[in-house]
């Protein structure tokens, strides 16, 4: 029992060190991909609006970026959690603020909560996806009054923006492959290959 206790410690120890081992090459990659889809949302956004209204720079969209530049091969980090995860997010979010306007407590616990539940349901799990969801609840009166548009723009296009440049950035070098699931949008499947 100890030898395989101490196989098993052995084995997860060089999994996380080889998962959080970076090189100065990555750390590049990461930065310059990050900043293009960050830096590029919220250039074409604040053409259309003032600082104030620029809503379509949403939170999550900051958490997406850590992990599609910055662990290009998490099971999180592929385009059909990206893409998915943030759509689903979004459309039970902007439900349920619909359904509840005036309970904010209530109509933000169900929307992430049936967000994660629905994410998981269709194989599509993103975490930022949670804070998509809490957004389209606890945003500005100008996110409030988008509706189902929300859905559609600063979610979509935003996501759009950071799978594009994710999709060039991280393909640039050798050591760097985009998405891992090489089928991710056959949605139709419910296992990755």
């Amino acid at each position: 029992m100890k030898k395989k206790l101490k196989k098993h410690y052995r084995l997860a120890r060089f999994i996380v060190y080889k998962e959080t081992l970076v090189d100065y090459k990555e750390h590049l990659w990461t930065f310059l991909g990050s900043f293009t889809a960050i830096g590029l949302i919220g250039l074409i956004h604040s053409k259309y609006f003032t600082l104030n209204d620029n809503v379509f720079l949403i939170g999550s969209f900051g958490a997406s970026a850590v992990l599609i530049y910055g662990i290009i091969n998490s099971p999180f980090s592929q385009p059909r959690n990206l893409i998915g995860g943030h759509l689903v997010s979004a459309l039970v979010g902007v439900t349920f603020h619909k359904l509840l306007p005036d309970s904010l407590w209530l109509s933000a616990g169900l929307s992430v909560s049936f967000a994660i539940i629905l994410m998981q349901i269709t194989k599509t799990l993103h975490p930022p996806g949670g804070a998509t969801a809490l957004i389209a609840n606890i945003g500005s009166d100008k996110i409030h009054s988008l509706g189902y548009l929300y859905v559609l723009s600063p979610v979509l296009t935003g996501v759009l923006i950071l799978f594009a440049v994710a999709m060039i950035f991280n393909n640039l070098t050798s050591h760097r492959k985009y998405p891992k699931n090489k089928h991710w949008y056959k949605l139709w499947e419910r296992k990755y290959r």
